[in-house]
């Protein structure tokens, strides 16, 4: 099977490996695509996401869709041919938090991309059967691998506990961002601002629902988003860029007693925060990690809302073209939104 390695930052090569025989409870998949995350950018340009450095080589990818190729011994409910969604995280089952039901902070969870559990950007892959979701019928592979974006989105709004007619602003329109709009815009929420510096990600946050989108090089978006709400701020901020200024520009444009959400993974290890006005508004900052039992509705309103969905995926992409797509990406050309790497 082919298997696209990153062996140094901006650099994969493919290289061949042999596929394992699925084991007990475990479904063989032929991986079809998987779409290209912004913490696989991370990895890509800088090494690391956050406090967590590369180990090369690595597989990334966590955003896939694939086809059964065969069973494991105890496996049932799946046969050869069937097209599905596929988890990138092995829970424990058996923690703590597990056994509360918050399985994405498994003290034992294994996420399939990071440096020690290779990702989904090869050919064959072995998964517990639990780690499959079935794809609805007629659905692309294109379309199926954003169920787990759209997870985390939908994560997000039920941390943020959004009301109907609250305003809300999302900084960053990449594909966390877009998708957080278009579940803003379906949960009922008032106006919605973007703040996105690349124009093509403007036009796609109007496409999937926003109200207003602002371009942060052209007017400061502390500024405009005080003056549009009568200096009283959005009801809730989703960072979902964390870069630069992104996250005090959510706490200045919050009103008091309002919420934060953080979405984006920030590139530093530390980051510098505005206490103090944070502090005197009584905001409250809520932090995102991954998603929690959304991935079955995310494939529902993927199946259901389609047309809504379809202007994310600009390209797909051949896996031996992966390191001109994850370029793309880094340099915000040709329009791209969601890019998926077809396998």
């Amino acid at each position: 099977m082919r298997v696209a390695e990153l062996y140094q930052p901006h650099h994969f090569r493919l290289i061949e490996g042999i596929p394992a025989e699925p084991g007990p409870g475990e479904i063989q998949v032929k991986v079809d695509g998987v779409g290209i995350c912004g913490s696989d950018l991370h990895y890509f340009s800088s090494g690391a996401i956050g406090d967590l450095p590369c180990t090369y080589p690595m597989v990334l990818g966590h955003e896939p869709a694939g086809t059964v190729t065969k069973t494991g011994p105890g496996v049932t409910g799946w046969s050869a041919g069937d097209r599905a969604a596929l988890e990138p995280a092995i829970y424990c089952y058996h923690c703590e938090f597990c056994l509360t039901g918050h399985h994405n902070v498994c003290s034992h969870i294994r996420f399939m991309s990071m440096p020690q559990d290779p990702g989904f950007f090869r050919e064959c892959v072995n998964l517990p059967a639990a780690n499959l979701l079935p794809l609805p019928a007629g659905m692309s592979v294109e379309e199926g691998t954003l169920f787990e974006p759209l997870a985390v989105a939908l994560h997000s709004l039920k941390i943020g506990a959004m009301r109907l007619g609250e305003t809300v602003v999302v900084f960053g329109a990449g594909p966390i961002g877009l998708l957080t709009v278009a579940m803003l815009r379906l949960s009922g929420a008032g106006r919605i601002w973007s703040v996105e510096p690349v124009a093509a990600r403007r036009e796609l946050a109007l496409k999937m629902g926003a109200d207003a989108a602002i371009d942060p090089a052209a007017a400061g978006p502390v500024q405009v988003l005080l003056r549009e709400t009568g200096r009283r701020g959005v009801d809730a901020a989703f960072d979902c860029a964390a870069r630069g200024e992104s996250l005090d520009q959510c706490i200045r444009v919050t009103r008091n007693a309002g919420r934060v959400v953080m979405t984006g993974i920030p590139s530093a290890s530390r980051v510098a925060l505005d206490f103090h006005t944070m502090r005197r508004k009584e905001l409250a900052m809520l932090n995102v990690r991954r998603s929690n039992h959304d991935s079955e509705a995310a494939l529902e309103l993927l199946h259901e809302r389609r047309a809504l969905f379809a202007p994310l995926v600009t390209h797909s992409m051949p896996l031996e073209r992966i390191e001109s797509a994850f370029e793309m990406l880094e340099r915000h050309e040709d329009g791209a939104g969601k890019v998926v790497i077809r396998l």
